[in-house]
């Protein structure tokens, strides 16, 4: 396999099938060097700049935490920290950030931003989030998957997505899988289902996936599947005018025991990239459990969470690791070995 060294992860088909295996088994390795507390410093005296125009816990953690232990420092920018966008250009921002650092984290909004801090910085950029795609949080989603089955393929393990699918976690999972050949179920109601302008784009550079499904039958879409995979319906920055009509749509796609029965897989896992408004422990969960009189849980059901079929916890610390095999992959030009599934 060729070097990952000064590569760029702003969508998941930036990166071959073999280069997404070869980070998954390298995401592994790390984990077991951390716990075992034998890891080795790839990356001392890098520098990387992590930029944040949309809030985020996980994605700034585990940045921060997985270039420490690697030994780069890190800077964080903040939505109101700099002049990006506002008094100064992209492209002006993306060449001093490029003269200055290593690599470019960026969470934000518009994929064109990414493109441009590619392009003019010359370094190495990574998509914590856009509005599109968030191909960090799905590296580690299928790390998690293979962890739970170590003995399967990739291509063997059947996933269904469920609820609002036009969001930026269904756009990756569909952008993984049409080039990786994944078994994803899509279940959403037909209004939000992965919309058709999307669907074009991503048709037109690759092969049509037959191990693909839309459905809006949820008993077909999640029966014999090995992952129930969901998200927030309710997005940053959207406006609440919106949530009656989503909620009273989308409350049925609901993540509880009685989808948990209709997979008829006793060992059936569920992920979500957290967080989770499976409670009124939080604002927002109190504030959607008044409005709409919901006792137990928005997309996903509070005692669901709570079980042992949740993995989302095991998902998240996942983060770490695969985003510091990204940093040690694109920063450094060591191989590890050969990737496999």
């Amino acid at each position: 396999m060729k070097t990952l060294y000064k590569k760029s992860f702003l969508q998941f088909s930036d990166f071959t099938q073999e280069e997404i295996l070869y980070l998954i088994k390298l995401s592994g390795f790390v984990k077991n060097q951390k716990n075992k507390k034998k890891e080795k410093k790839y990356l001392k005296g890098k520098k990387i700049v992590l930029i944040f125009e949309k809030q985020s816990t996980r994605t700034r953690c585990a940045f921060e935490i997985a270039a420490n232990d690697q030994g780069a420092y890190t800077t964080y920018i903040g939505p109101h920290d700099t002049h990006i966008g506002y008094k100064e250009s992209i492209q002006d921002s993306a060449k001093i950030l490029g003269t200055i650092y290593d690599g470019i984290q960026y969470r934000g909004y518009d994929d064109k931003v990414l493109h441009d801090f590619k392009k003019y910085s010359n370094k190495p950029v990574w998509n914590g989030l856009t509005n599109t795609f968030h191909p960090t949080q799905i590296l580690a989603d299928l790390f998690t998957m293979k962890e739970i089955y170590p003995n399967k393929k990739l291509q063997k393990i059947r996933c269904a997505y469920i609820g609002d699918a036009q969001n930026n976690i269904a756009n990756t999972l569909l952008d993984a899988a049409t080039f990786m050949n994944l078994k994803i179920n899509i279940v959403s109601p037909k209004i939000y289902q992965p919309k058709k302008n999307f669907l074009l784009n991503l048709n037109k550079k690759r092969k049509k996936n037959t191990n693909i499904l839309y459905t809006d039958n949820i008993e077909k879409g999640v029966k014999n599947v090995d992952f129930i995979y969901t998200d927030v319906w309710v997005s940053m920055g959207e406006k609440k005018s919106a949530w009656e009509k989503k909620i009273k749509t989308l409350y049925p796609y609901q993540v509880n025991q009685k989808i948990l029965d209709m997979t008829e897989n006793p060992n059936i896992k569920i992920l979500h990239c957290l967080p989770a408004l499976h409670d009124k422990q939080s604002s927002l969960g109190l504030e959607i459990h008044n409005i709409f009189n919901i006792k137990n849980g928005l997309e996903i059901s509070n005692d669901v969470f709570n079980s042992n079929f949740n993995i989302s916890f095991q998902q998240s610390d996942n983060r770490l690791h695969t985003i510091k095999a990204l940093l040690i992959s694109c920063l450094s030009k060591k191989i590890f070995f050969k990737s496999k599934n």
